[in-house]
């Protein structure tokens, strides 16, 4: 009678019907509670509902009456990597291959794990090895077809990616993977193609729908630029991705510096750092936007979330300040308005990028809001004296700078798990 129930309750875990198979396993464990079997589908269960401290509860009361039981510790690791614990994950599917060696699985999620971390030869191993015990393993087979596509080797990655699509040709998961890697190979048309099968198959696939906004922006030349730096900068671990900042900002300076002490090399110089200073204010606001196009696009416009449309609504009127108040400047020639032209302009930075997903998301949002407010009263302070530098203006500007290397900092942060 329980291994019926036990079957009907994982036939409704399949079904998504959770709160069911929840209520069906709650009631079975009442009356054997050291079922092991129990405890890890109820903690799944809960895992799947998004209560990640409950699912944490069972596996870990399950672990403690089986330890040598290898999926406990496989679930467990799903669970550190829902709540970010990402050394405790490794750490149990360490323990879980240690326990089965035989079950791909397990090398399969420390592969993508490993992938996540941007480890990317240790990816390759890790799948190949769970291909090697399954080779059907879809996980295994994506892994392997990133890890390929990051270390270079794109032939083989879509032979493997392929290879998975004729293993499951309806697995929202692989076409999501194969829109990516496509994307990334800069054939956004045919990433489209495949972005649309996976919400087609998994209309809550929220990967997709992020990569079907990708790909839709890639429809305009200088965002597909953009998109081939974040691709390359994104697959750089954290000490790379400094070293280019770093490295970009004392290029500039040094540049500036030559330029300010070399007057027949000013005409050469300053283009050229104006053109640098573009780039680098281009990396922060191309992606709100390339939004704000995105919605007038009838399907486009149901894939931004609720913090995108609010960035682009923000950059949006940012920008509108800045043309406005500049056009007012080169209409008066009055030199105050160069302080509302100069705000609307640099706002556009901290709002671009304001609702960035980062684990310290709030510190974010109330920089840029007080970063508003000083340059608010900077123009108040400015109207009123007559004065463009002002304690308030000097602070603003003292803001700006360090909000880039601020911003910086956490979106790194977050990019290296």
């Amino acid at each position: 009678m329980t291994e019926t129930l036990i079957t009907r309750a994982q036939l409704l875990m399949q079904q998504n019907r959770h709160d069911e198979a929840a209520s069906m396993l709650v009631e079975l464990l009442a009356t054997d509670p050291n079922n092991t079997t129990l405890l890890a589908m109820l903690s799944d269960v809960q895992l799947a509902k998004g209560h990640v401290g409950k699912a944490r509860e069972f596996i870990s009361q399950a672990i403690g009456l089986a330890p040598d039981d290898s999926f406990l510790f496989y679930l467990k690791a799903r669970i550190d990597i829902e709540e970010e614990q990402y050394d405790d994950a490794d750490d149990s599917l360490n323990t879980a291959i240690s326990l089965d060696p035989g079950d791909a699985d397990n090398y399969a999620l420390l592969a993508s794990l490993k992938l996540s971390r941007k480890n990317y030869n240790e990816a390759l191993t890790l799948s190949e090895e769970a291909l090697d015990l399954d080779p059907e393993n879809i996980l295994a087979l994506n892994t392997r077809s990133t890890a390929l596509l990051k270390l270079g080797r794109k032939d083989e990655s879509f032979q493997t990616i392929q290879g998975a699509l004729n293993e499951d040709p309806e697995n929202s998961y692989t076409h999501m993977n194969y829109g990516w890697g496509l994307l990334e190979k800069g054939d956004h048309k045919k990433a489209l193609e495949h972005f649309r099968e996976a919400l087609r198959h998994d209309p809550n696939n929220t990967y997709a729908q992020h990569g079907m906004a990708e790909a839709l922006k890639a429809k305009y030349t200088f965002y597909r630029i953009y998109l081939k730096y974040a691709f390359w900068i994104g697959n750089l671990t954290a000490r790379y991705q400094w070293g280019v900042i770093i490295g970009f900002y004392l290029i500039v300076r040094v540049l500036r510096t030559i330029a300010k002490n070399n007057s027949d090399l000013q005409p050469l110089l300053t283009p050229l750092i104006l053109l640098l200073a573009f780039i680098a204010f281009s990396t922060w606001v191309i992606a709100p936007i390339g939004n704000l196009f995105l919605r007038f696009n009838k399907y486009g416009v149901h894939l931004l979330d609720k913090d995108e449309k609010l960035s682009s609504n923000f950059v949006a009127v940012s920008a509108v300040v800045f043309i406005i108040s500049l056009l007012a400047f080169l209409i008066t020639q009055n030199s105050i308005l160069l302080i509302p032209t100069a705000y609307g302009f640099s706002m556009m930075v901290p709002l671009s990028s304001m609702f960035a997903t980062t684990r310290k998301k709030r510190i974010l949002i109330n920089y840029t809001i007080a970063m508003g407010l000083v340059g608010i009263i900077a123009i108040i302070n400015a109207m009123n004296s007559g004065e463009i530098f002002n304690t308030y203006s000097t602070l603003y500007l003292f803001m700006f700078i360090a909000y880039q290397w601020v911003a910086n900092y956490f979106i790194i942060k977050e990019d290296n798990i």
